[in-house]
This record gives C-alpha cells, structure tokens and sequence, in this order.
C-alpha cells in the first residue's frame, strides 16, 4: 500500500478572494455556497446553501463569486513550497496536494517529522493548511483534516482510522442517501458489508466507494508495465513570448496524448506537464484527476503553470536582458502575457495510467460535420483568442436576456443551473428576439402623461401610446405588471423593476420593463 502525504489548505476558495478566517464571507457560484469561512460557519453557513439562507443566518456575511483561476494560480505558491523538500507534487484540485510519504519520510527522519515539516513549510509561506499521512489519498485527506493540523495514521490502520466518519465524506450523495436507508451510517458499517454483494447491488461506483471505505485504493497507482512513451510535445522556434501561445499549443498537444492513449485503451489520471524556456529553465507540475483531464482542462492547468512562475513582467517590448522583442500584435498594444525570454518546448507526460473503462456516445455517435465545425472552431479560436467564438447556453433567470449565457466554444457550460422558482418571470410564450441592448422606450396615458408604477406596483393610468426610437403607435392592448424584487438584501446591488406585455395597432408586441421611472424595449413577439 502506498504511504500518502496530503496538505489541505482549509477554505481554499474563501482564501483565494483573500477573505480573512476570522471574517464572515462565503464563495458563490449561482446563488449557492460553495465555500466559507471559520467564522461565517460558526454563525450557521454551510455549503449547498442559497445566498438568502446563508444571509439570513449571517447579515454580515461578505459574498464574493468564485474564480477558477485565481484559486489554481495561487495554489502554485502552495504546490511550490512543498516542492522544495519533495519534488513530485501532485495537485489534486486547487487548495490539495499530495507527494509519496515513503522516501521523504526516510530522508527527514519519520512521517511524523515529515508531515511537521511540509506544515511549517506551507504556512511560513503564508497559507494555513492541515497536513496528514495515511494509506492512499482518500484516508490521507481525511487525516489531513483531523486534529489540529493533522495526523499520521498507521500503516495499516486506514480502515480502522475511517470506520467512525459518515458517509457523507465519499461525496456520494445518491449512494449516502440510500445506504442510511438501509441502516448503513458509518464507512464502518459499509466496509463490513461483503465484496460482492456490494458491486452486484451497487455497481462500479458503489464498488469504489466500497473499496475507499476499506482503506484500500481505488486504482493501482503505478503506470502499466511496458507501457510506451505516449508523452507528446512541441518545440517553438523562436521562442513563443505569449502565454496564450503556449495555452493553444497545450489544449493540441492534449488531443493528441488522449488519442494516443484511446488507441492503446488506456486513460490518463495523472499528468506532468513541463515547460522549457529559452535561458535553460525547466518548470515541471503534476496534475491529478479522478477521470480523463480534457483538453480544455489541461490548456487551463498550462495557464495556471505559466501564471503562477511567470516573473516581474519586464518593459513592453524588452526582455531581461533589454532586448527588443516583437510583443505587438500589430496594432502597436501589447497582447497577450509576456513570457520573459520566451517558452522553447511544452511536453505532456502521462504519469499514471489505467484502463479505459469507456464513455458513452450519443445516440447516433458524432457525425464527420461536427468534427470538421470543431476544427474550423479551433482554428478561429487560435487566431482570434479563445473567446473568440461563443455558443448559447440556456440558465436560469427572470428576464429573457438573462436566461441565456453566451459560453466559449469547448468550455463547460455554467454548472449548477438555478433550480428557481423565479417569482416574476415572464410567462410563456417566450419572445422572439432579444435586442443587444435595451432600446429606450416611453410610455403615456390617455392625456399624454407618462405611465408610472409605485413601490406596491400600482399603475396611475392605463397605457394608451407607446415610443420606441422615435416612433409612436397607439397600445391596443397591454397586461402586467410582474414585479421582481431583487437583492433586496444587499443596497448595492438590490434591483426592483416592472415588466409589462403591450401589444400596438400596427401589430407589433414588446416586452417592457420600467426601472427607476424609466421605459425600456427588452425583447419583441413575432
């Protein structure tokens, strides 16, 4: 059994916005807690919560939504420190990291002299984390968590140390849910439960969880013997001196390794990506992920790496040494990231490999059209920048311009759509077009007034004339309002407004919205 050494960086999220433990605050993503404090938990937050629960049990309660990015640049400080005293870092997901305990802990005089050192190591470089050792990540996660920083639990002792956690920790919810239904409470409870009888009822995913439980892992961790050198790479000649350069080179080099590996029925869980620069340095990172990093995935981690190492950023158009250098893109403004010296070569290493257990295809599989528009795609993409190209993607939302998202071409879409309800949202049928941006509109009575809506959404006359861009129609019909009252908890972003339907004599239908005593178009009806 391999001896793992995890540091967990506590409220990683919370950490990266820079919001302080003892300070009420919590990370969001749609609505939703994702992460908080030492302190907002202590008044009640927890993660999963919506914002007004979390608001209502904390009024003070800081929010701030989370960014990806920051969290994974800033973890490189944490990631680097612990390289210093034992190089093969992996990160498993920005705020935890892992090394092999086994040959450090000879080298610095035990695991529990070991796990100290890495501890004080982080925190003298400004990141308060937990460090544990246990058999396996999973237990050494949770070993990292337990106590005041941290514990070493025995070799051999994984089971034991997880037998009183509840199932909760698997983050399992469907399998947790239905196990305490049928009495099963504790990893304890479920280790017990026989092998077999256990991947019969619950499946491969039921079957892993069982084995975490045990203490055992869930996959070999060395990569297949006989295996060839899958790595791929790229040379740049001269040397590329923009990050989003090298980013476009890593999400190529990416489809080729997965390719490379699907040919062989393998998948990659652990990757090593190294970039060479021109003065001779070599900046070396492992990533870790519980299934197949994509492409996309792999360009982002590339990005962190060069983020995160990337130098004092030296005058426009000059290097370290004062060289001129061609950092325009032809406009005369400086594009991109500048890459002191420039980036000669990129490699991709698959470092642990295991069986391709297969994904499953749509219906009628992807068709030689969508393969050549994913090409097209992502040479415009090359050429323009990432955000170049952008699909819709349908959210959450009252009005219509906010139900769609626009998404660049190969990200995810936005996770964890909004559940609602949405009290005042338009009803059905959904209007046909939704301009760019709302066109001014006014609104009168009978005499000529401007119609207006008070606070208990009132209206002072019914609407008989209505204005958009300088032409008037008479309203031959008109429903409404439906209020929304939003934000109501935060005065500097709370939003109230008013939408109406009206329908003119030559035919035409709008959806209104008036905010702050001013009309506005926000979408048309055929």
């Amino acid at each position: 059994m391999t001896r793992v050494l995890v540091v967990w960086c506590p409220d990683w999220p919370a950490t990266a916005t820079g919001m302080e433990a003892a300070t009420p605050g919590a990370v969001v993503v749609r609505g939703r807690v994702v992460a908080c404090t030492a302190a907002a938990r202590a008044e009640g937050v927890r993660r999963g919560q919506r914002i007004r629960d979390a608001q209502r049990r904390c009024p003070e309660l800081a929010v701030r939504e989370r960014d990806p990015d920051v969290e994974g640049r800033l973890f490189e400080d944490v990631a680097a420190a612990v390289a210093e005293l034992a190089p093969r870092v992996e990160v498993v997901r920005p705020g935890l990291c892992a090394i092999e305990a086994r040959g450090p802990a000879r080298f610095y005089g035990g695991e529990e002299s070991l796990r100290v050192l890495v501890q004080d190591t982080v925190v003298e470089a400004g990141h308060d984390c937990g460090s544990g050792v246990a058999d396996g990540l999973f237990a050494a996660e949770l070993a990292a968590r337990a106590g005041q920083g941290g514990v070493v639990v025995p070799e051999g002792g994984a089971a034991e140390f997880l037998a009183p956690y509840p199932l909760s920790v698997l983050d399992r919810p469907e399998l947790a849910d239905l196990l305490r239904r049928l009495g099963v409470k504790t990893l304890g409870d479920f280790a017990a439960l026989p092998t077999g009888h256990v991947a019969e009822r619950f499946g491969a995913d039921g079957a892993l969880a069982h084995r975490l439980a045990r203490g055992e892992q869930p996959r070999p961790l060395a990569p297949l013997p006989g295996a060839a050198d899958l790595s791929v790479r790229d040379d740049f000649d001269p040397p590329a001196g923009q990050a989003e350069q090298i980013v476009f080179a890593a999400k190529r080099l990416a489809g080729e390794l997965h390719e490379g590996l699907a040919a062989g029925g393998l998948t990659c869980v652990r990757l090593e990506a190294s970039v060479g620069f021109a003065d001779g340095r070599v900046l070396r990172r492992l990533w870790r992920h519980d299934g197949r990093l994509s492409a996309l995935a792999v360009a982002e981690r590339v990005r962190w790496q060069l983020s995160a190492w990337r130098s004092e950023r030296p005058a426009p158009g000059t290097d370290p040494e004062g060289i001129e250098t061609p950092a325009l893109d032809g406009t005369g403004e400086e594009s991109g990231e500048t890459l002191w010296g420039g980036v000669a070569w990129l490699k991709l290493t698959p470092d642990q490999l295991v069986p391709d257990e297969g994904r499953q295809e749509a219906l009628w599989g992807r068709s030689s059209i969508t393969d050549r528009i994913a090409r097209a795609a992502d040479r415009v993409q090359a050429l323009l920048g990432h955000a170049a190209i952008t699909r819709p993607v349908l959210t959450g939302g009252r009005g219509p311009g906010e139900q769609v998202v626009r998404v660049p071409v190969g990200d995810l879409p936005p996770g964890g759509v909004p559940d609602g309800p949405w009290p005042g949202r338009v009803t059905a049928p959904a209007p046909a077009a939704v301009p760019p941006r709302a066109l001014r509109a006014e609104v009168v009575d009978a005499a000529g007034d401007p119609v207006a809506v008070s606070a208990r959404c009132a209206v002072s006359a019914a609407p008989a004339a209505l204005a958009v861009d300088g032409a008037t129609a008479a309203v031959t019909g008109w429903t409404g309002p439906w209020p929304a009252d939003e934000r109501w908890w935060d005065p500097a972003r709370a939003r109230r407004r008013a939408r109406f339907q009206v329908v003119t004599e030559d035919g035409a239908a709008y959806l209104l919205g008036v905010e702050g005593g001013r009309w506005h178009v926000e979408a048309t009806y055929d």
